[in-house]
């Protein structure tokens, strides 16, 4: 990818805590126009590699580049084009909910009204309820409308879904994305850090995932799906022993065996059709199942 056309580039950042490494040597690439999935587990380094984003936390070795500039000497210059959501939000709690919007909409150079006021409405606020008598959900959901509004370049999103009813989760982050993305989507890049990734499956068109600092996989959602299949197959006997090795898991219970591949595909379902087996099922996993395996991928 040419850099110039990279919203986020990242190139060997470090960043430590103490004796801890909690970025270490992290490469990252975050074309204008995609929404990009940030995925690990807990103490990964995702909120810190986002923090380095904001020039909230400053690299201690590499580079990070936002829209081409250095975020530490292009502050503000960086912070305009962008809008972030951290996973924990706060607002003054004498505030009416449009009295904190008015208050951001102050700081912007442009607000739109008609995304704020169907969003409000999506969300069932009112510019009449105090700040402080908002739940946790409604707080996020507030906050996700202060980043929208702006239509920034970048927004970036750092467990967006925090504090949500599990059963408005997924309408709910179609809702926002949609509505950033439908004004000019190739301009509009999302940068999401989650561990619910269910939610964001179909979204997501590339995704990085990292583990204690490092990229351990990246890939466009599309070739991940095409790569990593799950397949069942049925042994008319007892199944014979096979170099079933090249799999990320092989389950089995009687004649039935489940088997997680990584890119070996065709070469393995060869191998179980010569041996007479039956494939009962073959279908893509889902990123979040691409995610859970990932611990059993080989190390760089």
């Amino acid at each position: 990818m040419n850099s110039e056309s990279a919203v986020i580039e990242i190139r060997d950042l470090k960043r430590r805590y103490g004796k801890v490494e909690a970025v270490n040597g992290l490469n990252l690439t975050v074309r204008a126009g995609c929404c990009y999935g940030f995925f690990g587990r807990n103490g990964a380094g995702k909120t810190t590699t986002i923090k380095c984003l904001l020039n909230l936390l400053r690299p201690q070795a590499g580079s990070v580049r936002v829209f081409g500039l250095d975020p530490c000497r292009n502050e503000v210059a960086v912070k305009s084009r962008l809008a972030y959501v951290p996973d924990a939000v706060a607002f003054y709690p004498w505030m009416t909910v449009g009295e904190v919007l008015n208050y951001f909409a102050s700081f912007r150079a442009q607000w739109n009204r008609e995304i704020e006021a169907d969003l409000l409405r999506r969300f069932g606020l009112t510019a009449a309820q105090k700040a402080g008598h908002l739940s946790r959900g409604q707080k996020m959901q507030l906050a996700l409308i202060s980043a929208i509004c702006p239509e920034p370049e970048l927004l970036v999103l750092d467990e967006p879904t925090s504090g949500l009813d599990p059963i408005v989760r997924r309408e709910f982050i179609e809702t926002v994305i949609g509505a950033y993305q439908s004004g000019e989507p190739e301009k509009r890049t999302v940068f999401v850090s989650t561990h619910l990734i269910s939610e964001f499956e179909g979204l997501i068109d590339e995704f990085t995932i990292i583990e204690q600092g490092r990229e351990l996989l990246t890939m466009t959602a599309d070739a991940a799906r095409e790569r990593f299949r799950k397949v069942q197959v049925r042994f008319p006997n007892e199944p014979p022993r096979l170099d079933l090795s090249s799999a990320l898991r092989v389950r089995q219970e009687g004649r039935e065996m489940e088997l997680l591949l990584n890119g070996s595909a065709d070469r393995l379902l060869e191998l179980l059709r010569a041996n007479s087996a039956e494939i009962v099922r073959s279908e893509s996993l889902s990123l979040e199942e691409i995610f859970l395996v990932s611990g059993a991928l080989p190390r760089n």
